[in-house]
């Protein structure tokens, strides 16, 4: 005979249900948990865009509250479209004094040339193809990116440097009218082929990085600092022995090769123009609005633009406390974990700019490329650590498209 108490259903516990879910979602595919989380991320992102769009009044880039792809195609989006459109200048523009002034070739041209192809083949608007290349991008960028941490970390710790990876501050440009999820996708691919040692592979990938993004000085800088290290001191890249002449020719011909592509836009824009200095001349124009007009000396801009920002010598102390702080981080025993290869990447990418880049409102998406670095980020355990990470990071992104992406009147930080 069955007993009151017995024949009444327990009711299932709130710990037995969440349980249920980790036990379901951990049986997901790791592609698939990825992908779930890119997506969620970018639906929160696009509500973030999609509250600012709603509020922007018209100016240069649109019109009053405009649509989403017409908001996510301002900024440098304008500039790709120029580029889709019609290429670049054969004459620089100048001003009265004679200085070159702002221009398309301050823009390498795999995107926007594959947008153009798209929109040829497809019909589509300039703002969907180029919108939609760029997520796609960021999705691939976000699977990379697991692979390639999780060849350091385990599983858990892995996703999380992904969540964060995809809620990132300026995770924004994986859904908009910008070169960099792109760019990023091809580096973190170029990254975990390094890490698998396959050289030839990266070739062609490295190649294409360098019309993305200007990061092949800086790649090939990682390359020639993982030859040194794998002669000198192998065991800090897990290798059984030194690299010979002979096993250093391919990491070598990456690292040449690499330098070559940076330098070879630069070149182009030389014997376009027939002006020696198009490119970096056209660079030098963004940071005229601040620093006024002048010559590139390399390792001079940061100076300068922390000098700028917070005037001197206030200026140079808090750049030496960024320095010796990212150094400290980078080169913390925990970073261990993430290996040598992504920590030298950071110190590579990072020379590069102090040697070429002028920091101003840009500076947070420039450092994108440094995102390797968040596998130190994601190494506590702590819910509570995590959880905070996360909210922290949207509520940056909600900031930087404050500061940076919305056009209030007059806006001199552009992102």
């Amino acid at each position: 005979m069955t007993t009151a108490s017995s024949a009444v259903p327990r009711a299932r516990s709130p710990r037995a249900g969440r349980s249920w879910l980790v036990v379901r979602w951990r049986l997901l595919p790791w592609w698939l948990r990825i992908t779930v989380v890119y997506t969620l991320s970018r639906v929160l992102t696009t509500a973030l865009m999609s509250g600012f769009a709603r509020i922007q009044t018209a100016n240069s880039f649109t019109v009053q509250h405009p649509s989403y792809l017409s908001f996510a195609s301002i900024w440098d989006g304008a500039w790709y479209r120029v580029i889709a459109a019609s290429g670049y200048p054969s004459t620089l523009p100048i001003d009265a004094a004679g200085h070159v002034t702002e221009n398309a070739w301050a823009f390498m041209p795999a995107y926007p040339f594959m947008v153009r192809a798209l929109m040829t083949v497809t019909g589509a608007s300039f703002e969907f193809v180029a919108v939609g290349v760029s997520l796609l991008a960021g999705w691939g960028a976000a699977l990379v990116f697991r692979r390639l941490m999780g060849r350091f970390l385990d599983p858990a710790r892995a996703t999380f440097a992904t969540v964060l990876f995809c809620v990132a501050p300026v995770s924004v440009v994986f859904q908009v009218a910008y070169a960099e999820a792109m760019g990023l996708l091809l580096l973190l691919v170029a990254l975990l082929l390094l890490v698998q040692r396959r050289y030839w592979a990266m070739l062609p990938v490295v190649l294409l990085l360098g019309i993305t993004r200007p990061t092949g000085l800086a790649f090939a800088l990682l390359m020639g600092l993982f030859v040194v290290v794998g002669v000198l001191r192998p065991a800090w890249l897990r290798m059984p022995e030194r690299l010979t002449v002979r096993t250093a020719v391919a990491p070598a011909i990456v690292a040449v090769v690499s330098g070559l592509v940076g330098l070879a836009w630069p070149a182009i824009a030389w014997a376009a123009t027939g002006v020696p200095r198009a490119y970096t001349d056209t660079e030098l124009a963004w940071r005229s609005s601040y620093i006024g007009w002048g010559d590139l000396v390399p390792f001079t801009p940061w100076v300068q633009g922390f000098g700028w920002w917070f005037h001197q010598p206030a200026g140079t102390i808090l750049l030496v406390v960024v320095l010796v702080g990212f150094v400290a981080v980078v080169f913390q025993p925990a970073a261990r974990r993430i290996g040598l290869e992504l920590r030298l990447w950071g110190v590579a990418y990072l020379v590069y700019l102090l040697a070429v880049f002028f920091p101003q409102s840009s500076t947070w998406r420039i450092l994108l490329p440094i995102a390797p670095l968040l596998g130190v980020v994601a190494l506590p355990r702590s819910r509570v650590y995590r959880v905070a990470m996360v909210v922290l990071a949207v509520v940056l992104q909600w900031t930087w498209l404050y500061f940076c992406w919305w056009v209030d009147g007059y806006d001199w930080t552009p992102p």
